[in-house]
C-alpha cells in the first residue's frame, strides 16, 4: 500500500486544501443583515452565528474550512437548533467577510485560540465541535491544546498534515523541510492574473461537490473570499503537522472521510491513510463515506446529518 507520503498533491484537491476555493453561499452577508443572531463575542478572527433553544441539551461549535462561510453547516444547523445550541463560525477574509486580523501571518492557529477563549468567555461546558477540511484542523488544535474545553470532537475530511501530500515517495517530511515548498506556493497564489487565480477556485470547487445543484453558493463565495487571507491559511496548512499532537485530545472523536478519486487509487488505499494519520490518537473512529466528493455535508446531507446525530447522543 502507498504511503502517506507517497500521495501526490492531487490527492490534497480531492481534501480540498489545493486552492482557496471552498466557499458557501451568500459572501457578503457579513456586510449585510441577514437575520442570525451573533454571540456576544469581540474578535478579530471570526464572528458566530448562535441558533437554538434557550435550553438547549448542549452546545455545537460549526468551523468552516478554507475560504468557507457558514451557509456550509446550513442543513445540519436546521437538524440541530430543536435540540442544541449552535454556533456557526464565520471566519473573517473569508466569503465576503473584511480580513481584519487574518489579513496577515497565520490563520487557524489565532482562530483556534480565539475559540478557546470564546467557549471560556460564553461559558459553554465542554461544547462538541465539528470541522470541515480547515475547520477540521482548527477544531483538532482546540481538542489538542485545550483538551479540558471539548467534549466531542468531529473531523471531516481533513488530515492532521496536509504538508505530508508534498513530500516525496518515501521520504519523512516535515514542516521544515516543507517550508521552501509552502512558500513557492504562497507566492504563486498570491501574484499572477487574479482571472487565472479566480478561474482555478472556480475549477477546484466544482470538482469538490458532485451535486451540481449546490455548486452555485460555493462558486459565489469563493469569489468574495480574500486571496491574501486564503493563501496565507492554505500556507499555514502545509506546515501543520498535529500528529504529535493528537495523543493530547482526550474528547471522544469521530473522523468522516470520502475516497480520494485518483487513477490508481482504491478506497482501501484511503482507509489506510486515514487510519495511519490518525494513528497517534487510538481512541478514534475513522469512517469513509462513500458517493460523496469532499463536501460531505452537502454531496450526502442525510447521511451526514445521522452520522453526527448519533455521535453527539
Amino acid at each position: 500500500m502507498k504511503t502517506f507520503a507517497a500521495i501526490s498533491a492531487a490527492a490534497l484537491l480531492a481534501l480540498g486544501a489545493a486552492t482557496p476555493a471552498l466557499a458557501q453561499h451568500h459572501g457578503t452577508e457579513a456586510q449585510a443583515g441577514h437575520g442570525h443572531h451573533h454571540a456576544d463575542f469581540e474578535s478579530g478572527r471570526f464572528h458566530v452565528r448562535v441558533d437554538g433553544p434557550a435550553e438547549p441539551v448542549g452546545d455545537v461549535i460549526l468551523i468552516p474550512g478554507l475560504a468557507s462561510s457558514p451557509e456550509v453547516w446550513d442543513g445540519l444547523t436546521d437538524e440541530l437548533k430543536g435540540r442544541y445550541r449552535v454556533h456557526r463560525l464565520h471566519v473573517e477574509g473569508f466569503a465576503g467577510a473584511a480580513p481584519r486580523d487574518n489579513a496577515e501571518g497565520p490563520v487557524a492557529a489565532p482562530v483556534a485560540e480565539d475559540i478557546a477563549r470564546y467557549i471560556a468567555g460564553q461559558g459553554l461546558e465542554k461544547p462538541a465541535l465539528i470541522g470541515h477540511s480547515m475547520g477540521g484542523t482548527i477544531a483538532m488544535m482546540v481538542a489538542a491544546r485545550h483538551p479540558d474545553s471539548v467534549g466531542k470532537l468531529m473531523v471531516v475530511d481533513m488530515v492532521p498534515f496536509v504538508g505530508a501530500m508534498f513530500a516525496a515517495p518515501g521520504t519523512n517530511p516535515t514542516a521544515e523541510s516543507l517550508a521552501p515548498t509552502a512558500e513557492a506556493i504562497y507566492a504563486s497564489q498570491t501574484t499572477g492574473p487574479e482571472d487565472a487565480y479566480r478561474q482555478r477556485m472556480a475549477t477546484t470547487v466544482t470538482g469538490m461537490i458532485r451535486t451540481e445543484a449546490v455548486r452555485a453558493g460555493p462558486l459565489e463565495d469563493a469569489a468574495t473570499s480574500d486571496r491574501q487571507v486564503a493563501a496565507s491559511a492554505y500556507r499555514e496548512l502545509i506546515l501543520t503537522d498535529l500528529r504529535p499532537e493528537l495523543a493530547a485530545i482526550t474528547a471522544p472523536t469521530r473522523v468522516l472521510y470520502v475516497a480520494f478519486e485518483m487513477p490508481g487509487m482504491t478506497p482501501a488505499m484511503t482507509d489506510g491513510i486515514y487510519n495511519a494519520s490518525f494513528a497517534t490518537l487510538p481512541g478514534a473512529s475513522l469512517k469513509r463515506i462513500d458517493d460523496s466528493a469532499h463536501f460531505i455535508m452537502l454531496d450526502q446531507p442525510a447521511v451526514f446529518a445521522a452520522e453526527v446525530n448519533a455521535f453527539l447522543e
